[in-house]
């Protein structure tokens, strides 16, 4: 039976229904682009009036969410948050009920390995009825307020092809091969990131020392090799030394243990993975964790 406060004729179009978990910086904006093609569905630990306003349907809990809409997009910090969400008798699977199915798009930035044992337990535990892609993003708040983020879609060809349809809104969905790809597509992304965070913080502080204009140097070097999408994104607040929080530092750690595991699986001997690791381990050791990732230029300057 569907929950309280919509009518069964929401049963009808459950399919055509996405639902959002995890209405933090990321999920809330992608849940604004979404709208823009679909009815959305959202829950959370706190109500959002100000996305209900805009056109979202708030649900009372995770279980009435699977209820009412046949896709979920869970844009929790990772799977012990998403297991939360799925347990219990107000969780997403007592939405399923004993004939509904749901595909489960999984935003966060988590182990490949423990994103591919989530879904064998999902599929033995309702008879195949919860199929998992997973599907992390790049591009943070600003790429996902403006619908173009870098959407890594790992899982079988239909259910990837279902989730890049429903995620098109927000950005760029491409399906990398089996569960678990997107991840480790993510893994390198922050493998790329971190390092480059750190030579830019590390390269701010050597010209800054040297006497010279931050502005005018990234600039003129945001023209060259030295360019990037995230010294776009950054330059003013490396200019300005603001590490007000975006990209929080801490999660870095997380995300490169990731990383350091597919080396491991892979037999890979990385060069850099180490070094980064144990510097944003001294990132939050020196008590800047819950820092934008651009703190790397205050923690060079530190030292």
């Amino acid at each position: 039976m569907l929950g309280a406060g919509y009518p069964d004729a929401m049963e009808q179009t459950r399919d055509e229904i996405v639902g959002v978990i995890g209405l933090g910086a990321m999920g809330a904006p992608m849940v604004r682009r979404l709208l823009r093609e679909a009815t959305v569905v959202i829950t959370g630990r706190s109500p959002k009036p100000e996305l209900v306003d805009a056109g979202a349907e708030w649900a009372a809990t995770p279980r009435e969410l699977a209820e009412r809409a046949g896709a979920v997009l869970a844009m929790l910090p990772d799977l012990p948050q998403l297991e939360q969400a799925l347990a219990g008798d107000d969780g997403l699977l007592a939405g399923l009920g004993d004939e509904r199915s749901l595909l489960l798009m999984i935003g966060s930035t988590s182990s490949p390995t423990g994103v591919r044992e989530l879904a064998a337990r999902l599929d033995q535990a309702t008879g195949g009825r919860v199929r998992v892609v997973d599907s992390p993003v790049s591009g943070g708040v600003d790429g996902a307020e403006a619908g173009t983020l870098s959407i890594m879609l790992g899982g079988d060809a239909p259910d990837t092809a279902r989730a890049a349809q429903l995620l098109a809104p927000c950005g760029r969905p491409v399906h990398l091969g089996p569960l678990g790809a997107g991840e480790v597509a993510k893994a390198c992304n922050q493998l790329v990131v971190s390092a480059t965070i750190t030579a830019l913080g590390e390269a701010t502080v050597l010209a800054e020392r040297s006497g010279i204009d931050l502005d005018a140097l990234w600039t003129l070097l945001g023209g060259g090799y030295a360019g990037s999408n995230l010294l776009a994104s950054r330059k003013q607040q490396l200019v300005g030394g603001d590490d007000s929080p975006s990209g929080i530092a801490r999660y870095m750690i997380k995300d490169l243990s990731f990383a350091a595991d597919v080396a491991e699986a892979t037999g890979t001997n990385p060069a850099l993975l180490p070094t980064l690791r144990a510097f944003f381990d001294e990132i939050v050791e020196r008590g800047h964790g819950e820092r934008d990732i651009t703190v790397a230029r205050r923690v060079i300057a530190e030292r």
